[in-house]
């Protein structure tokens, strides 16, 4: 199976039919998704204006949409590497057990589903890249009470997502899972007290 850098070469390819290409791109997106494989689909084609289920959509479009996402996945990676330099030192200076941070981290590992959106419909609507900067930069700093990307407070629990561990907080704002790491407790409870409300209404 083809790598990603392969796949957005393909992308760019003007020898290769249009059908093809958009074909490639998909299938980056099985290499790297923030949102999840949908839910990435569609912020893409809706931040470049392509259909969808659009078959032949203009191949400027497909490289704008690829351009984004590689731009996105070359944020991640760096903050991956530092990750992984970071474990190590933690390692060598006897820190062995991982903390809520480090779980998250490791089932996100090659970036699909950094940003999980449950709904592939509901998304950020900032370009990837500055998403990734945001969640990155929330994961590096003390927990908050707000969303990470959008920095709405209307945070609830959810059960029933698509992707383990099946419940956490999602922002209603923006529509991300947001990492329990970087939530206060206090924002965790509240999310939690929110779902009990609902479900009591």
């Amino acid at each position: 199976m083809a790598g990603f850098r392969a796949l957005a070469e393909h992308v760019r390819d003007p020898r290769i039919p249009t059908r093809q290409r958009r074909t490639a791109l998909r299938k980056c997106l099985e290499k790297f998704a923030p949102y999840g494989h949908r839910a990435t689909w569609h912020h893409l084609c809706t931040r470049v204006g392509i259909g969808t289920g659009d078959r032949q959509p203009e191949p400027a479009r497909l490289v704008a949409a690829l351009a984004e996402l590689e731009e996105a996945r070359t944020i991640w990676l760096a903050y991956d590497v530092e990750f992984a330099a970071r474990r190590k030192r933690e390692k060598h200076a006897g820190i062995r057990q991982p903390g809520a941070l480090d779980e998250w981290h490791r089932r996100t590992w090659g970036g699909c589903g950094v940003v999980w959106c449950d709904d592939p419909q509901h998304h950020p609507t900032a370009p990837l890249p500055d998403v990734l900067r945001r969640l990155i930069a929330a994961l590096e700093s003390e927990p908050r009470e707000v969303c990470p990307v959008c920095a709405d407070d209307r945070i609830v629990w959810r059960h029933g997502l698509e992707r383990h561990p099946g419940s956490g907080p999602v922002c209603t704002g923006c529509g991300i899972v947001v990492p329990e790491a970087v939530l206060t407790d206090e924002a965790l409870m509240t999310a939690k007290r929110c779902r009990r409300a609902a479900l009591a209404s």
